[in-house]
């Protein structure tokens, strides 16, 4: 049997839908019943409260009177017999003076009524009690204090019994009823104002819970606009804010709004930042497969060549070897740089900056030795902390750059400063104002602008390597550059540990590099 069926053979309804749940509400329908709740609890409280203090107060009084009354007709028993008033024909306490209509009076002897009067609002002598009344009067302790009793034939009474010092007991007492009926007629004039004012407060709070929660729904209309916006692809132009009013800090729907629009500034500047990467992606692709189709094209070309007959394998063999050389060049950059995205982690040790620099600067005297090559070290030896291989492959990327894009005879300086930074200068032409802030992104020459060595195979790899092995390294490279003076700037960080053996060459000064 399903579980639905054996629900309702058992009589069950089931859980209640989530629509019906109170937290599936609305928050306005949340805020509207919680304000009805707390006016009702509100009106309830000052309804009991009226009630139980008119009442104390009601009751209070009517005891009062009835001690009045009681004192009267003791006074009056206590008489000589020839003063009592005589009006009644007998010595009936209810001829005091001053007794109102309705007022009950009775003599009890060994807690019997021996008799009992009723003064009516009709002129004359006083009623007698019907008996059928003296078990309710019988019933009240004389214990000084006034009683609620219900009186067969006369309604609800307040009767107070005093024992005299000869043993009788005197029961006095006042009707209620009208106090009751007070009570009870305030309490449905308090019901219905209660509801009256719950009506009113119903319609004014709704409307008045509307105005208010009006900013919260421009912002919740605003994230819905913007979850409509297709984000997963393309140029995301994500415009959307919520209105500058809606903002206020002060106010806890400001403070969402402003939250939001925050969020949606982050989002906005992430998606900036994957559309720059993948226009860059898409550039990279584009210029490495042109470097990588220009070798491919020769080595295809120089193949096509040596099926010829007649002509001599050695040259054509050579131009092979020299592009595939240029194309594996061209590969391992990209490799470096695709491990260097991928956070492979370095070497990192201590280097001797001075030994790495006088090393990197013998070797472009040998690669460029058009160029003049100037040292400018310090007296003491600087140890920096990084991998020695990538060290030294900035070096000579740097030294690279320099010699390939200033023509014969530019003065190249390298120098290194106690502070364990990097500077690599030359007295070439200059970099291009609008080429610097792109000057270590792949794929990046200065062709046009810088001479270029005749033959030179550059990718334009070189600058990006430098920058990113930097970057690993925790450091810091900068170009700044004009007409007649290019200086770039590599910041390492300096190596604080304790002494170790350093295999370190003393030179300081400066060093002109002479073949």
């Amino acid at each position: 049997m399903s579980s639905s069926r054996l629900r309702e053979v058992r009589g069950g309804a089931g859980p209640a839908s989530p629509a019906r749940r109170p937290r599936a509400w609305s928050l306005r329908a949340r805020l509207l019943v919680m304000l009805l709740l707390v006016v009702a609890a509100l009106c309830a409280t000052i309804g009991v409260a009226t009630e139980v203090a008119l009442h104390r107060y009601l009751i209070n009084k009517t005891d009062k009177q009835v001690q009045q009354a009681n004192d009267r007709i003791v006074a009056e028993l206590d008489k000589p017999e020839g003063r009592r008033n005589p009006r009644y024909g007998r010595p009936d306490p209810i001829g005091a003076a001053g007794l109102g209509s309705g007022t009950l009076s009775a003599t009890l002897s060994n807690g019997e009524v021996l008799f009992g009067s009723f003064y009516s609002s009709r002129p004359g002598p006083p009623d007698d009690l019907d008996p059928e009344t003296y078990a309710a009067i019988e019933a009240v302790a004389s214990d000084g204090k006034a009683h609620n009793r219900d009186v067969p034939g006369l309604g609800r009474y307040r009767l107070l019994a005093i024992e005299r010092p000869d043993g009788s007991v005197i029961v006095t007492g006042l009707p209620v009823d009208d106090v009751y009926d007070t009570l009870e007629r305030l309490a449905f004039v308090e019901i219905g104002v209660s509801l009256l004012a719950l009506l009113a407060v119903g319609l004014g709070g709704s409307a008045l819970i509307r105005v208010t929660l009006k900013p919260l729904n421009r912002v919740a209309a605003t994230a819905a606009r913007v979850a409509e916006l297709p984000l997963h692809a393309g140029d995301v132009a994500l415009a959307e804010r919520v209105p500058a009013i809606y903002t206020d800090p002060r106010t806890e729907v400001g403070q969402v709004g402003a939250a939001l629009n925050r969020m949606l500034g982050h989002v906005a500047s992430a998606f900036a930042a994957r559309q720059a990467s993948e226009t860059r992606l898409r550039k990279f692709i584009a210029d490495a497969s042109h470097e990588l189709r220009t070798p491919l094209a020769a080595i295809r070309g120089y193949a096509e060549l040596g099926r010829r007959a007649g002509v001599d394998p050695e040259p054509v063999l050579d131009k092979v070897e020299t592009q595939a050389k240029r194309m594996t060049a061209l590969v391992e950059d990209l490799l470096l740089l695709a491990r260097l995205d991928a956070g492979r982690p370095l070497e990192v040790g201590p280097v001797d900056l001075t030994a790495l620099v006088v090393e990197s600067v013998g070797d472009a005297h040998v690669a460029g030795p058009e160029h003049r090559w100037r040292l400018d070290l310090p007296e003491e030896p600087v140890v920096v902390v990084g991998d020695p291989a990538r060290l030294h492959q900035v070096l000579a990327n740097l030294l690279a750059n320099a010699r390939t894009h200033t023509p014969p005879g530019t003065e190249v300086t390298v120098k290194v400063t106690p502070d364990g930074e990097l500077v690599v200068s030359d007295n070439g032409p200059g970099i291009p104002a609008d080429l610097q802030p792109n000057i270590f992104q792949r794929f990046t020459r200065g062709d046009t602008s810088r001479a270029r060595a005749a033959g030179s195979s550059s990718t334009g790899l070189g600058l990006s390597i430098v920058d990113a092995v930097v970057q690993a390294h925790g450091g810091d490279v900068r170009v700044d550059s004009e007409p007649g003076r290019t200086t770039f700037t590599v910041t390492l960080p300096r190596f604080t540990g304790g002494p170790q053996e350093q295999h370190t060459v003393g030179i300081g000064g400066s060093i002109n590099v002479e073949s």
